[in-house]
């Protein structure tokens, strides 16, 4: 069974990168324990473009769908009773559109191993 990548397109204007960058560094891990779970990465734009890639790769379809429903939900809804001073609303969302992605691996490669060791 070949794993699945799910890009997620996320539309940020330039003012709220750092606030988008700041969001996903203060849930790093949420989804590395998942069932299935094989990569994480965020793709910043460097020219051309406000869109940023959120890349993640999966074991197959079915674990992906098993994260959208569970754990996925819990990382992005905002903490029981938290403050910041939003008097418990939520944050705005730093992305002003979303689109996904969805592929499945047929190539892939790595860095070749040295034989000398």
């Amino acid at each position: 069974m070949a794993s699945v990548v799910k890009i997620n397109v996320l539309t940020v204007p330039a003012e709220q990168r750092e606030v988008l960058e700041k969001r996903f560094a203060a849930r790093a891990g949420s989804v590395e324990n998942s069932d299935g779970f094989e990569w994480f990465e965020l793709l910043r734009p460097l020219e051309g473009t406000d869109q940023y890639l959120v890349y993640t790769r999966w074991r197959s379809e079915a674990d992906f769908e098993a994260w959208m429903a569970g754990s996925m939900r819990g990382a992005h809804k905002p903490a029981e009773g938290g403050t910041g001073g939003t008097g418990g609303e939520q944050p705005k969302p730093a992305a002003t559109g979303s689109t996904l992605w969805s592929f499945e691996v047929v190539q892939s490669a790595g860095p070749k191993q040295s034989d000398e060791g």
